[in-house]
């Protein structure tokens, strides 16, 4: 059965209790903050993250997050380096029983929005993206990066990267481009379409090279998203679920509440059991609901609270009968 997991700060908060409370037991978290002299990546950090968490009540299910990847992206000087550090991440998640690396290619521009305050639901608070506002805005000292170039240093990485985690047992789950569209301020996105994904897998063929199942960003992507989850899903290559949804179409859309967006999440959760899939999923990007500050928008509370019981309700009915 697919489980439910939260997105969790590394190091103790309240967010941990009301989790605990609500019954999620499986941790997305992302790299912890060292002490003086080490790194986030390093295997210190890491141990007393997990064991900060396992004492909690959590299994740590998916670290969401990695080393800087910049250079390695662009491939420009200092790459392998990174990569170095990417590749001793992976060995120490390993030894840590850590299953899944959830990463994205995504270069210079993480995910990106043109509004973090948007009207939902009675007066509730959502991101979108128009790209109509980024149309004048100018080139990021990238410069122009073709979608050619970051292919071939995708695969420049994957070469490197997956023989590591074929050894350490950990499975690699690119994220897709959010938002899915090509270019962005001059800097071509690659992890945006379906044929994209299944040309991820093909270039480096391995049990441990597969998908983060980033549902927002795919149903902008495909208008039959159980389809698509159980054309990955037959492969094996689904490792890791962002479960959101969104309206709208690539190059304009709004979040939405986990029940007011266009998918058929039921279909959703009945292709996942469908597949088999027994790996985690999480609630992404939720609204910032009344007295909250909106400081970390898409990650305030109350709106993963509700996530997490909507979400707990429609996987009782999906697993039913």
């Amino acid at each position: 059965m697919i489980r439910i997991a939260e997105f969790l700060p590394a190091q103790p908060a309240p967010l941990w209790r009301l989790m605990r409370q609500v019954g999620v037991s499986d941790a997305v978290v992302p790299l912890p903050t060292p002490q003086a002299g080490e790194h986030p990546w390093d295997f210190a950090p890491m141990l007393r993250m997990r064991s900060a968490l396992h004492d909690a009540g959590f299994t740590v299910a998916v670290i969401e997050s990695s080393p800087p990847l910049d250079r390695a992206r662009l491939g420009i000087d200092g790459r392998d380096e990174e990569i170095a550090h990417l590749c001793a991440m992976i060995d120490h998640m390993g030894a840590l029983g850590i299953p899944v690396l959830c990463y994205n290619f995504m270069a210079v521009l993480g995910w990106t929005r043109t509004s973090f305050t948007v009207p939902a639901r009675g007066g509730a608070l959502v991101s979108g993206y128009d790209h109509r506002l980024m149309e004048r805005a100018p080139l990021t000292e990238a410069g122009v990066v073709s979608e050619d170039t970051l292919w071939q240093n995708l695969h420049y990485v994957l070469q490197r990267v997956l023989p590591v985690a074929e050894r350490a047992g950990v499975r690699l789950a690119m994220h897709p481009d959010d938002p899915p569209r090509s270019p962005l301020r001059g800097i071509g996105r690659i992890m945006r379409s379906v044929d994209n994904f299944q040309r991820l897998i093909e270039l480096a063929p391995s049990p441990m090279n597969g998908i983060t199942l980033c549902q927002g960003n795919f149903g902008l992507m495909t208008d039959d998203l159980p389809g698509v989850i159980r054309h990955f899903g037959q492969q094996g290559k689904i490792f890791f679920v962002h479960m959101r949804d969104v309206r709208g179409h690539a190059d304009a859309f709004v979040e939405t509440f986990h029940d007011d967006g266009p998918t058929d999440l039921l279909a959703c959760l009945r292709a996942y059991r469908a597949i088999g899939f027994d790996g985690v999923l999480r609630p992404d990007h939720v609204p910032t609901l009344a007295g909250e500050e909106n400081g970390a928008p898409g990650y305030e509370t109350l709106g993963r609270l509700f996530a997490v019981g909507y979400l707990t309700g429609l996987r009782e009915a999906a697993y039913a009968s």
